[in-house]
């Protein structure tokens, strides 16, 4: 791919370049060996910290020339290490300067001078690598491309100081992860996936990065501990194989956990101490550090905690927020001990309060910074307050009373920045496991209207939790059933059931189940009339055990009280009927096909709908065929159905006890008279009783 620009373009650039710009360039061509070199030096001093004059020599095609001398076997060691100099202080400008250096192949050419003997060029063939691949613009694959790099890389480590520094940069940049799950938040510096083939935590654990870094750990420069320490914490994001390793790895007769434990200590760098906690917090969340060990207990967690004050800078308070949050998680006690730990609910309101208009910044570029990045602060505040309301009444308790909390959540929901709605939906979804909370606060705050709107054309990530957050709130003691049935809300969730994210179809039918609960008939006709027979089939043939699960939940709901189960039977029953047939024929598992006798049971407790039933031959067989099965769910269940048809009261009792006699059912409930489960022989002796009466 060419270097230079567009003509057009590179006109009205160059018609801004200097004379003495393409006298630097000029001088690269110089015959003379001695004239190029001193103009490659007087180059580096011209562009350090001059980002016109970067763009200018670029234009002018100076990146071209200096990796064709950076290449040539007759250029010096010398020149090429000036080469590669300039080629990293060009990589220092803009992010359009790195795409230039990208467009002509400088990679490869860098990774070719690591093959040199000299150290000096090695170190700067290193340094513009660190400088390119820690630019966001950069292919992290690059680096993978070729299977010799990462060994040769390795073996580079033991050079020099500059050269562990350089190297661990380069990796802790390059080791982004494949996957990431779609539940829960992640607090990792690297949520991208990778492409193909073994991913980047893989390669770099095979080729013994635990192994070549760990002694770095204790090495005399502060850089290089820094760099083997960020390493470490990408390395073992997720990743229970190598959070295992490092549990067991010695350094000069330490374990690492407590060589990362010792830099976490309050006299650290701030920057030391929250990686170390980082890393900490990633081997516990990967398997290998117990949550009640007191290295995460007594240590990793106030320091992350200590992080969140407000003496803290704003980037500092984000990621120990996020990191606190990703650590405690899924860990009741953790989410306890943290809620008491430095007054943190209170400590984390100021995130939303930042910065204000006395605010004791001083540094007007550190105060544009922050203006810039406030948002950041919001959302690692609602990501904190989410896991630590994940489980505990209390807690959220405290959480809803902190000043304004609900506004700012209902604001929250409709910022700008995906991020902040996301953190914020998901903030309100661990909130809304409350009942007491969906009775007050949540009403108060009419919390489901801002919520409706954030369904509307919302990505895929905000629907699922916005989703899970709208079943809680149409369980039938919610206050905000109504107003949310009212706002369209059946029509949004049946849309929901047809998509091809597993999580959205489990959450649409999830909402429509707790909305039929216990509801009048106009509403489940809306539900049925909204979700089509054809797309009813379409979820009780799906392949996940989850739908299928609220599938059966939403159509027992439907079937509820008599005059219901009527009206639907007489629309529906025949490819109820139908679905039912194929379930208990199927290969489910012992829930499904229990939730699908309970629907029979239902069935049999209509007034005409018992009909269906007693006229097919083949159900029958089936409730008989369960009554006998080995397991006392399944029995009790088909029990549920004898007793519904065959109650006493009822027209046309007698005729449905003969037929079910001459099927043998009798004989059967005579036999479960006496079975040793309670449950059963209680169930069979009412059940025989209407034969008596």
């Amino acid at each position: 791919m060419a270097c230079v620009l567009e003509t057009p373009l590179r006109m009205s650039v160059l018609s801004e370049v200097t004379a003495s710009s393409r006298h630097y360039v000029d001088r690269l061509f110089d015959p003379d060996p001695q004239n190029v070199l001193q103009g490659v030096i007087d180059m580096k001093n011209a562009v350090i910290g001059n980002n016109k004059q970067k763009a200018n020599l670029i234009v002018l095609g100076a990146v071209p020339r200096l990796l064709y001398l950076l290449q040539q076997e007759t250029s010096s060691t010398e020149l090429k290490t000036e080469c590669a100099v300039v080629l990293g202080s060009l990589a220092m400008g803009t992010e359009n300067n790195v795409k230039s250096l990208l467009d002509c192949h400088i990679i490869p050419a860098l990774l070719q001078g690591l093959l040199s003997p000299d150290l000096k060029f090695i170190e700067a063939c290193l340094r513009c690598l660190r400088t390119i691949f820690t630019s966001p613009v950069t292919p992290e694959e690059l680096l993978y491309t070729d299977a010799t790099v990462i060994p040769h890389l390795m073996a580079l480590l033991s050079r020099s100081r500059y050269t562990q520094e350089y190297i661990c940069q380069i990796f802790s940049h390059c080791c982004k992860l494949r996957h990431w799950h779609s539940c829960g938040f992640k607090s990792s510096p690297q949520p991208l996936l990778c492409a193909n083939g073994p991913d980047h935590q893989t390669v770099l654990f095979n080729h013994g990065a635990v192994q070549n870094i760990a002694h770095l750990l204790t090495s005399t420069s502060y850089k290089v501990r820094m760099q083997a320490l960020k390493c470490f914490a990408v390395l073992a994001f997720e990743n229970p194989q190598v959070s295992l390793t490092l549990v067991n790895v010695l350094v000069e007769g330490e374990l690492l956990p407590q060589i990362f434990v010792k830099m976490l200590q309050r006299d650290k760098p701030i920057e030391m101490q929250l990686t170390s906690a980082k890393c900490l917090t990633y081997m516990c969340r990967a398997g290998a550090i117990r949550t009640d060990d007191t290295c995460i207990v007594l240590k990793t967690l106030p320091c992350l905690a200590r992080m969140c004050s407000k003496e803290r800078l704003l980037e500092e308070r984000v990621d120990g927020a996020e990191t606190l949050a990703y650590l405690i998680e899924a860990d009741i006690e953790l989410q306890r001990i943290a809620s008491i730990t430095d007054h943190l609910i209170a400590m984390l309101a100021d995130y939303f309060k930042y910065p204000s208009s006395v605010s004791a910044i001083t540094d007007i570029k550190r105060l544009d910074h922050d203006l810039k990045h406030a948002h950041e602060l919001r959302q690692a505040a609602f990501k904190l307050y989410a896991a630590l309301g994940a489980n505990d009444e209390d807690i959220r308790k405290k959480i809803i009373e902190t000043e304004n909390m609900m506004d700012r959540i209902v604001n929250g929901l409709s910022e700008s920045s995906i991020k902040v709605r996301l953190a914020a939906v998901r903030c309100l979804h661990s909130l809304s496991r409350s009942v007491q909370q969906l009775r007050t606060s949540f009403q108060d705050h009419a919390v489901w209207k801002p919520l409706m709107k954030v369904l509307q054309n919302a990505p895929d990530e905000i629907l699922v939790v916005a989703s899970s957050t709208l079943c809680n709130l149409l369980l039938e003691f919610s206050p905000s059933k109504e107003p949310i049935l009212e706002s369209g809300a059946i029509e949004l969730l049946c849309s929901l059931t047809q998509s091809d994210n597993l999580a959205l179809r489990v959450n649409g039918v999830w909402a429509l189940m707790n909305m039929a609960f216990q509801a009048e008939q106009k509403i489940k006709a809306d539900i049925l009339r909204g979700l089509s027979t054809e797309q009813l089939f379409q979820l009780l043939s799906d392949s996940d055990v989850n739908v299928l699960m609220k599938t059966l939940g939403l159509l027992r709901n439907l079937l509820s009280t008599r005059p219901h189960i009527d009206q639907i039977i007489s629309t529906h029953g025949k490819q109820i009927m139908q679905a039912v047939t194929l379930i208990l024929e199927g290969e489910h598992n012992v829930e499904v096909k229990e939730q699908t006798l309970c629907i029979l049971a239902n069935i049999a407790d209509g007034t005409t709908a018992k009909e269906l039933i007693m006229t097919n031959d083949d159900i029958l067989q089936k409730i008989k065929y369960y009554m006998s099965h080995s397991n006392a769910k399944l029995q009790l269940a088909a029990m549920f159905c004898v007793s519904n048809l065959i109650w006493n009261e009822e027209e046309g009792s007698q005729d449905r006890q003969d037929k079910l006699r001459d099927i043998g059912i009798v004989d059967i409930l005579h036999k479960l008279s006496q079975s040793s489960d309670p449950n059963l022989c209680d169930k069979a002796k009412t059940a025989l009783q209407q034969y008596l009466a």
